[in-house]
C-alpha cells in the first residue's frame, strides 16, 4: 500500500467563510472559542482550547458534504488528516480548501484507511474520528483531556445518541459487540465509539494487522493485552450527512460484525 501525503495549497482560513446554519455559529469566530449549538440545535459547553501537537486523523470516502462541515470547527492546535481512500464527490478539493493535510490511502478498507492516517501523523497524540459529521470537532477535548494528563492510554468516546441518529440495527449490534469485548478485556466499555484518541507511539507499537471494520476493536484489544489503561467518555452523536459506507446497508453491517467478530476470536 501506497500512502502519498499531499500536503494543502494553500494555509487555512483563520475563521469560518460563513455562518453556520446547521449550528448557528457566527463567521469570523476566533479559533478555540466556545463552539455554538450542536447540528442538533442544542447548545453545547464551551471547549477549552487544545494544545498544539494533535493530529486529528479523518477516514474519508466520499464525505464531502461532512468534511465541508465539519473542517473549519477543528479546535486550534488539531492538525486535520484527511485519509482519502477513493472518493469521487470531491472530498478531497474539500480538505484542500479547509487547509488540511490529505493522504491517499490506496487499499480499501476503513482500517487501510485509519491506519495510513496514524503513519503519516507526527504528533505526539493522535485522535482518530469519523468525517461525516455526526460528531462534532469541538467535542474533541472531550477525548483528548484524559490523555493529555496522563490519566489514560487509550480514551474512546461513547455515544450520546441523539434522536435519529443510530438506527436500532446499528445500536444492538454495538451493545452486543461491546458485551464481548468486556468479556475478553475486562474494560467496562459500552461502546466501540469512533471518536477516540491515544499517544501515537502506543498505537504503532499495537501492530495492529486489520484493514477493515475490525481495525476499531483491534485497537481496543490490542491495546487491553498491552497493559494500557482504557476508558470512555460521552460525546455528543448526531445523524451524519449521506449513507455510511460500511453500515449504512444491511449487508455492510453484517460485515462490520464479521470483521469485528474475527477479532474476537483470536
Amino acid at each position: 500500500m501506497t500512502n502519498d501525503v499531499i500536503h494543502p495549497r494553500a494555509p487555512r482560513p483563520e475563521t469560518p467563510p460563513a455562518a453556520d446554519r446547521a449550528t448557528g455559529a457566527a463567521p469570523g469566530g476566533a479559533p478555540g472559542s466556545a463552539p455554538g449549538p450542536a447540528p442538533d440545535g442544542a447548545p453545547g459547553p464551551a471547549a477549552p482550547p487544545t494544545p498544539v501537537g494533535v493530529d486529528v486523523v479523518l477516514p474519508c470516502l466520499d464525505e464531502a458534504e461532512g468534511l465541508a462541515w465539519l473542517l473549519p470547527r477543528m479546535p486550534a492546535g488539531t492538525r486535520a488528516l484527511v485519509v482519502d481512500n477513493g472518493s469521487t464527490d470531491g472530498s478531497v478539493e474539500v480538505a484542500r480548501a479547509h487547509g488540511a493535510t490529505v493522504v491517499r490511502a490506496e487499499q480499501k478498507g476503513f482500517g487501510a484507511a485509519a491506519h495510513a492516517g496514524l503513519e503519516a501523523s507526527t504528533a505526539d497524540v493522535v485522535a482518530f474520528m469519523d468525517a461525516d459529521a455526526s460528531l462534532d470537532p469541538a467535542d474533541l477535548h472531550l477525548v483528548l483531556a484524559p490523555v493529555l494528563a496522563g490519566d489514560a492510554d487509550l480514551v474512546l468516546g461513547r455515544r450520546d445518541a441523539r434522536r435519529g441518529a443510530w438506527p436500532w440495527h446499528l445500536r444492538f449490534a454495538n451493545r452486543e459487540l461491546a458485551r464481548r469485548t468486556r468479556r475478553r478485556t475486562g474494560i467496562p466499555l459500552h461502546d466501540l465509539g469512533p471518536m477516540r484518541a491515544a499517544r501515537r507511539d502506543l498505537l504503532l507499537g499495537l501492530d495492529l494487522t486489520d484493514r477493515r471494520s475490525g481495525y476499531p476493536l483491534e485497537m481496543v484489544v490490542a491495546a487491553s493485552d498491552a497493559g494500557a489503561t482504557v476508558i470512555e467518555v460521552d460525546v455528543p452523536y448526531v445523524q451524519r450527512k449521506g449513507r455510511s459506507k460500511v453500515t449504512g446497508t444491511p449487508l455492510g453491517a453484517w460485515r462490520a460484525v464479521r470483521d469485528m467478530s474475527k477479532v474476537l476470536a483470536r
